[in-house]
């Protein structure tokens, strides 16, 4: 019997499983888990961020693919692998950036993050449309499809730079605005990619009311709604289930995804924004008895899961490279990225700025740093999916998208840090303390007072007192 089973076995020599390529996959997620482990330890500090060492490894496992015969995946072949994929990080990052928004609602608090929504927002859109139909030859509808996909910055890449957890301070307009505007308009750009999606399928002027109806006043509206109350209630659920000892402290971090999961799938039931109403929950959620000691774990939860989706999104989006594919949106379309990471988001930026009490250095900070990535990627999909372009144009608009994420994943990925720096070294020559100056007196207050209790302990006298 042993033997008629492993007949099949020996037809070949030697055991093979699965191919070469499959089996490469396996290694390579493996290496690249523990490598993002190491790379985000020693993120702080650095002058890259982890998502640039994600890019690595995905064109590393691009090369690898390629070298042992396999066939990599195609963003616009794989454009639904792809759609999903992104929806489901983007999702979990927006509801992890709501929990760490902790301000008052009230116009002052979040005057700038507006303003980048308002104004910096559709002036972005504008201009990208205006170059994808004037220089690179796309359709109104096509253009405009671009224009939204690559508006939304991102709520992942860009919590590098935007606020920290929830209880650490959140005093720098700059890390906040960046944080709100990422949160908001990854929802908030879906109208224009769907009007796009509408001018392609050459709708008459009649259907302008029913998108203005749908897509912009219901849709948005619902969101928020569905945002406050389920994350609202599923707060209270979560803090009676722990304080009546029906839910354990370990589940605390699982508790952001199943709530995310629920808050999205009704809201998208009702055809609304679910990425607004995930932004919209964590908000809801956090201010829940915002000291409860649930809050910490469910944000630690959604962080990890997050970091974890932008490695499995950075490293099938690099894995995805070819240069077919990166030469596909032309000299255009490269200029438009060009123009994008430095021209037009920093333009858009200072105007919507303008007027305001922040320092020029201060406004150019947030300016400059719009950072394209998971939101962008997951629009790019959805044209490509919608069926509502050529094949050549939608494959034109899938790979500029692209290549502008990994523009972007590099340049401020890289100019981050020192900017940061810079920004640190202006508000203290204006007597400003900064986050750095805060920890580390905090850290001496601490040992004084633990030299002081030791002292007290043996009778010696302590300073400042007797």
């Amino acid at each position: 019997m042993l033997d008629a089973l492993l007949t099949p076995l020996a037809s070949e020599p030697g055991f093979h499983p699965g191919s070469h390529a499959g089996v490469l996959v396996f290694v390579l997620a493996g290496a690249g888990l523990l490598v993002a482990t190491i790379a985000l330890s020693n993120q702080g500090g650095r002058t890259f961020t982890s998502a640039i060492v994600y890019l690595v490894l995905g064109v590393v496992a691009a090369l690898g693919i390629a070298a042992v015969g396999g066939t990599p995946f195609d963003p616009v072949e794989d454009a639904d692998l792809l759609e999903h994929l992104t929806e489901v990080v983007a999702i979990i990052a927006l509801f992890g950036t709501g929990m760490a928004v902790d301000r008052p609602l009230h116009w002052r608090a979040w005057s700038h993050a507006l303003r980048l929504l308002l104004i910096a927002m559709p002036l972005t859109i504008a201009a990208v449309t205006l170059f994808g139909w004037g220089a690179m030859g796309l359709s109104l509808g096509a253009a405009l499809m671009l224009g939204g996909a690559v508006a939304p910055t991102d709520p992942v890449l860009a919590g590098d730079l935007g606020i920290g957890p929830p209880g650490e301070p959140d005093e720098r307009d700059t890390s906040f605005a960046l944080t709100a505007e990422a949160g908001f308009n990854d929802g908030l750009a879906y109208p224009f990619v769907l009007a796009g999606i509408m001018i392609a399928h050459h709708a008459d002027d009649g259907n302008v009311l029913t998108w203005l109806a749908s897509d912009v006043l219901w849709a948005i509206a619902v969101g928020v709604l569905c945002g406050v109350g389920l994350g609202w209630l599923a707060a209270r659920i979560v803090r009676e289930a722990r304080d009546r000892g029906f839910m354990q402290e370990y589940f605390d971090a699982w508790v952001g995804l199943g709530v995310v999961l629920g808050v999205y799938g009704v809201t998208e039931i009702l055809d609304a924004y679910g990425f607004i109403a995930a932004f919209v929950a964590g908000i809801a959620f956090r201010r829940y008895e915002r000291d409860h000691e649930m809050q910490a774990g469910t944000h630690r939860g959604a962080s990890v899961f997050e970091r974890l989706g932008e490695l499995a999104v950075v490293l099938f989006a690099a894995s995805m490279l070819t240069l077919d594919g990166l030469g596909t949106p032309g000299l255009a379309g490269w200029g438009l990225v060009v123009l994008v990471v430095f021209v037009i988001r920093p333009a858009a930026g200072l105007v919507a700025t303008l007027g305001t009490s922040m320092r020029l250095s201060d406004r150019a900070f947030i300016a400059f740093f719009g950072v394209r990535g998971v939101g962008s990627l997951f629009y790019a999909a959805v044209v490509v999916t919608s069926g509502a372009l050529s094949d050549h144009e939608a494959a034109v608009v899938l790979w500029t998208v692209v290549a502008l994420t990994v523009v972007s994943i590099v340049v401020h990925g890289l100019a981050g840090d020192p900017a940061r720096r810079r920004l640190d070294r202006i508000a203290r020559a204006h007597g400003e303390a900064v986050a750095g100056d805060r920890d580390e007196s905090g850290e001496e207050q601490r040992v004084e007072a633990e030299e002081g209790a030791e002292d007290r302990r043996s009778g010696r006298p302590v300073a400042g007192e007797g």
